[in-house]
Order: structure tokens, then C-alpha cells, then sequence
């Protein structure tokens, strides 16, 4: 029931039909296949813009579903102690972790190059 009443949103931007036998239907969206590790080449880096002065850590290149991309985060969180978060398809863990976060994840199998 929920699904019916939230229909309009996705045909925003759509014309109006006056044919009655016409049906809309949704592009279907594309399904996103993770890479196994040994194929994906992923880049840690620091930053430090935008965000006070303080270092964050960054992992981008992840080729992926969100879901994985989200449990990965949370296991070098967990292994480094720290906070972070996930957005735009990139790792962000607080602190500068390069060196420990490239050797967990050369231990998962990633292929890793240290950015700046």
C-alpha cells in the first residue's frame, strides 16, 4: 500500500497522457556487481579540506554495491578504533590510518596505492 501512495515520485517529470491505455513504466535501474578484492585498486589518501583542520583518511575506487562498500567501512573502523563514515562512494575514517588501513587491506586481498 505504502509503494502506491509513493508512485508519483517516480514519474516526476513526466508528461501527461490523455490516452487511457497508456502505462508508464519505470527505467529499470541498473544493478551495481561488486568486484572480487584481487581485481579492485583502491587509493588511500588524507585530507584535510573542508574539515576544520582535522585529518580524515580517505579510500576511494571502490567498485561496488553501497551495502558492501558499508560493511567494509565498518570492519577498518572497528579494526582502527575510530569513527567515519561512508558518502559518495568513498571511506572516511578520522585520523591519519594510511599505513594501517593499506595493510588490512593488502590482508583482504585489495590491490592498494597510497594517494598524497
Amino acid at each position: 500500500m505504502v509503494r502506491q501512495q509513493e508512485d508519483w515520485k517516480d514519474r516526476l517529470g513526466v508528461v501527461f497522457s490523455t490516452n487511457p491505455d497508456f502505462q508508464y513504466e519505470a527505467p529499470e535501474q541498473e544493478e551495481v556487481v561488486t568486484l572480487p578484492a584481487e581485481r579492485q585498486k583502491l587509493v588511500v589518501g588524507i585530507d584535510r579540506r573542508h574539515r576544520g583542520g582535522k585529518q580524515v583518511t580517505l579510500i576511494k575506487g571502490f567498485v561496488g554495491r553501497e551495502e558492501d562498500l558499508t560493511l567494509l567501512a565498518k570492519e577498518l573502523k572497528s579494526k582502527c578504533g575510530v569513527g567515519g563514515s561512508v558518502k559518495d562512494g568513498e571511506i572516511l575514517i578520522q585520523g591519519d590510518f594510511r599505513d594501517r588501513l593499506q595493510e588490512l587491506l593488502r590482508n583482504k586481498g585489495y590491490r592498494v596505492v597510497r594517494g598524497n
